[in-house]
């Protein structure tokens, strides 16, 4: 049956019944005719002119797909651009006003079966800003125009300008901690577990540390023995000639040598401790305080 032509009551009848959205199941993309029930869609798809359509799609099925996923994709993101802009929306929002228009290219003739699958295409190519949420998934336009770049580029310039040095100077070491934490995480040897902190022990072994404030007595130091002098004969004794030292040292016996020792011994003063040491010089400083007084 020919279709009726434009402006008869028929066409209008047509019109008035078709008006609105109708199901997506009873549209076909490759004829672009939407039915309004089950039996018309069968009808519709055992028609010849719907079979000889099928036939020129069958022959590079994959280009007719590829044409209708680009458009939709074309569309689709002209819409979200011009309306919201680079707000972000919800994106069942987006596709409720895209399918108002009757005439609109849809899903079932592209080569993403859901609108979640289309969004996260969009994600992945960069077009849009997504992420999902318990209220469904969002997306927000992303203008890579060269005048939003140009824009974009001049905003940062000015931020930079007026930020302080202070403010740089910690986004620079952000900056550079993110960079070492990525590097240590890429390079193989992180995957080795980091070594115990061994932190301060005690050693029980060591020597222990004793302070003692009282005054040690020092032991009298003892006459000096007298020297051995050496006996010469007058007579015979050259005035102008020097003895020879080593030939006239009489021996001293072991004795003696021994008694020396201790005696030497005894001389050298005990080594003071830090806290003797200060105590000593606080009272010769309060000595020489009083000294000065006195004059």
């Amino acid at each position: 049956m020919p279709r009726a032509e434009v402006g008869t009551p028929k066409y209008l009848a047509n019109k008035m019944k078709s008006k609105g959205l109708q199901r997506l199941r009873w549209y076909c993309q490759v004829c672009e005719k939407q039915c309004r029930d089950e039996n018309g869609f069968k009808c519709h798809a055992a028609s010849e002119a719907h079979l000889r359509q099928m036939l020129v799609v069958g022959e590079n099925a994959g280009r007719h797909i590829a044409d209708f996923s680009s458009q939709f994709q074309h569309d689709f993101v002209t819409l979200l651009s011009r309306r919201f802009g680079t707000k972000r929306v919800r994106a069942n929002q987006v596709y409720q006003e895209f399918i108002q228009d009757k005439s609109h290219l849809h899903m079932n003739a592209t080569r993403w079966v859901t609108l979640t699958e289309f969004v996260k295409h969009l994600g992945r190519s960069g077009i849009a800003k997504v992420d999902e949420t318990e209220k469904g998934w969002f997306l927000a336009w992303i203008d890579s125009s060269p005048k939003a770049l140009a824009k974009q580029e001049a905003s940062l310039k000015k931020e930079r300008a007026t930020m302080s040095d202070e403010q740089r100077e910690r986004m620079l070491i952000a900056e550079q901690i993110e960079r070492a934490a990525a590097q240590k995480d890429d390079s193989p040897s992180s995957s080795t577990p980091p070594a115990e902190e061994q932190g301060l022990k005690r050693d029980d072994s060591a020597e222990k540390v004793v302070l003692s404030f009282s005054a040690k007595l020092i032991a009298p130091t003892p006459a000096p023995a007298p020297a051995v002098g050496l006996k010469l004969n007058p007579l015979k004794a050259n005035p102008l000639k020097r003895p020879n030292v080593f030939k006239s040292t009489p021996t001293i016996s072991t004795k003696s040598s021994d008694s020396a020792e201790t005696v030497n011994e005894k001389k050298r003063p005990a080594p003071m401790s830090a806290a003797e040491r200060l105590i000593v010089e606080e009272q010769e400083r309060k000595r020489r305080r009083m000294d000065r007084e006195a004059v």
